[in-house]
């Protein structure tokens, strides 16, 4: 299986907690982490906590997502890739959060993670 099939098929779930640990071990919060997870993907609390309640792999996790419009401004280098350049559009979602959750940890404000 090929790293991209892998990815698609991992739980959001499974991931969830890491992004949140990532978040407080550099003094930031869950409420912090699921806002950005809300920004990306139009979900609130109650279907985040859905997908997270049901194991939603990634790749479903996305399609049923309302990607903001605002991701083409999320540039940069996240894992060896830049961002803006992925043409897989599941693996480019998966890094765009990877990317918004990294700079809340390397203390941007929010206002900057969610392009304002």
């Amino acid at each position: 299986m090929n790293n991209s099939n892998r990815v698609y098929k991992m739980s959001f779930a499974s991931v969830y907690p890491h992004y949140i640990q990532k978040a407080e071990k550099k003094g930031r919060t869950k409420a912090e982490v699921d806002e950005i997870i809300f920004w990306l993907t139009g979900y609130n609390e109650q279907s985040l906590q859905e997908h997270i309640d049901s194991k939603t792999n990634f790749e479903t996790f996305f399609a049923e997502a309302q990607i903001n419009p605002n991701v083409s401004k999320i540039t940069g280098v996240i894992c060896g890739y830049r961002v803006e350049e992925i043409e897989d559009k599941v693996i480019q979602q998966v890094r765009y959060l990877d990317k918004l959750i990294d700079e809340l940890a390397k203390g941007k404000s929010m206002e900057k993670i969610l392009r304002g």
